[in-house]
């Protein structure tokens, strides 16, 4: 139901307005394919593993009533996770002038600042709305002073580094820690820690960007292999198959690791549950290792072939187009599956899934949309994030604070690896076409994509809490026995 949509879209274009090599088709079918299976295994694994390992992992620290470990736990855990991240290997390729290695470990370590800065907000019953604008007015004013290369590649950064494996875990620790606490404020604590985790990379980039010269403008070409058989096409996924499946093995690693030392010498769990918990992490590392090949090798060709030959034959089309592509993109990203299905659970069913998905898809096309104007017109994306954070900034104060925290979360979610094979290739391939800056032109997408779902689900929650006190109003109680009786 999330692919095929996309599926449809794309061979629709790939017959009318923009025709593609058979090849290129043949690709994209393929990651399609592979794109459901790897899902599926995927948010089952993330049910069976990675959120009961979490929980069970956020609530022994608790419990321990250790704030130093806490935080160190915290901070290697952030550091370990966002150096293996797919998404941010990816990224990082893109910038000349920056060496990986410094960057990867710089966004590391502002990731793992954040962790724990986001585990203390929950300890301390900081109010996340405080905090967001605090930290979001110093993003803003460190970006007036950075090179303007610099300012997309830093808000995509945000995005990239919330990736499929560190958000299942991410979330989960955070409901383990709050749920040793009680009450409502409780339940709302639960989310926020990718709100503020997604904080960390963009002033990572900020600040290193002060010590590096101007960056070189990313070449991207629409020139994709010429496959002339199926057995070259298969032969493309089995040739990166290998890659992913290192990537992925280096990603889960860590997180294993960490939770097996606390299985040893504190957690205890029986064996019944352990056995489920490694089943889990199976499908959770064959579902990735499929989901990234199929993404990488069958979407990336088509995006940017698509972004290049539209932008240059039919330009009008792909404002529209990327507010249809955008709409469906986020349906099939599968930590989104994963966080709306928390949303339901804690909420107790007052936020369901299709609700949270509607609001996800109608922002993230509007993001696409607009993103697909700055690169056919150049306009700089401050015109753009300035006033969309504002928005969002200020919604805060009128919407229930678990909407604010969940908004703010699927910020980071929605940005996920499809968007990142995908969305940012057809940007940069249109970019390409009509010879802009790609490096200020095209990188933001991601960026975009993560922030109008912050207003998007921030309105929900207006409309929620005005639909709510309107039932309230309504509500008359009924009159007690003896009243009536003088009645």
């Amino acid at each position: 139901m999330a692919v095929l949509p996309i599926a449809l879209v794309v061979s629709t274009l790939s017959v009318t307005f923009a025709p593609v090599d058979l090849g290129i088709v043949a690709q994209f079918f393929l990651g399609a394919f592979m794109l459901v299976q790897g899902m599926g295994l995927f948010t089952l694994g993330a049910d069976m593993a990675m959120l009961p390992m979490g929980e069970y992992m956020g609530s022994h620290l608790t419990r321990k009533k250790n704030i130093y470990f806490l935080c160190g736990f915290a901070f290697l855990l952030g550091l370990l996770i966002t150096i293996a991240e797919p998404d941010l290997t990816v990224l990082a390729n893109q910038i000349q002038g920056v060496p990986n290695t410094v960057l990867i470990l710089t966004v590391g370590v502002g990731v793992g600042i954040f962790l724990v800065v986001a585990l203390l907000r929950i300890l301390f019953r900081i109010k996340l709305k405080y905090m967001l604008l605090g930290l979001y007015a110093l993003v803003f004013l460190i970006g007036i002073f950075i090179k303007p290369e610099f300012l997309p590649m830093a808000f995509d950064s945000g995005g990239v580094t919330t990736g499929p494996i560190t958000v299942p875990f991410i979330l989960a620790l955070g409901m383990g820690v709050a749920n040793v606490r009680s009450g409502k404020e409780a339940e709302d604590d639960s989310f926020g820690l990718v709100a503020l985790c997604s904080i960390g990379p963009i002033l990572a980039i900020m600040l290193i960007s002060l010590f590096f010269p101007e960056l070189e403008n990313t070449s991207s070409s629409a020139d994709a292999v010429r496959l002339n058989n199926t057995l070259e096409v298969l032969g493309s996924f089995a040739h990166a198959f290998p890659h992913y499946l290192k990537e992925v093995v280096i990603a889960l690693l860590p997180i294993v690791v960490l939770f097996v030392l606390f299985q040893l010498f504190s957690l205890h769990l029986p064996g019944a549950e352990l056995q489920r918990i490694g089943v889990g992490l199976m499908y959770t590392f064959l579902g990735l290792v499929i989901f990234l090949t199929g993404v990488n090798v069958g979407f990336l060709p088509m995006g940017q072939y698509l972004g290049a030959h539209l932008a240059r034959e039919h330009a009008w089309l792909m404002i529209p187009l990327g507010a249809l592509i955008g709409f469906l993109v986020v349906r099939a990203e599968p930590a989104v599956h994963v966080l709306n299905s928390q949303v339901e659970e804690v909420s107790s069913g007052a936020i369901s899934k299709s609700a949270m998905m509607t609001a996800l898809s109608i922002g993230v096309a509007a993001s696409v949309s607009i993103s697909m104007l700055r690169v056919l017109t150049g306009i700089s994306i401050w015109y753009f994030i300035a006033p969309g954070y504002l928005i969002a900034l200020l919604l805060t104060f009128f919407c229930p604070p678990i909407f604010t925290a969940i908004a703010f979360d699927s910020g980071g979610v929605a940005s996920g690896p499809l968007t990142a094979a995908f969305m940012l290739p057809l940007a940069m391939g249109a970019c390409g076409a009509v010879g802009g800056n790609v490096l200020e032109d095209a990188f933001g997408v991601v960026a975009m994509v993560a922030m109008t779902p912050l207003i998007a689900i921030q309105i929900l929650g207006v409309v929620y809490r005005i639909k709510t006190r309107h039932a309230a109003s309504q509500a008359q109680p009924l009159p007690e026995e003896d009243e009536i009786i003088d009645v």
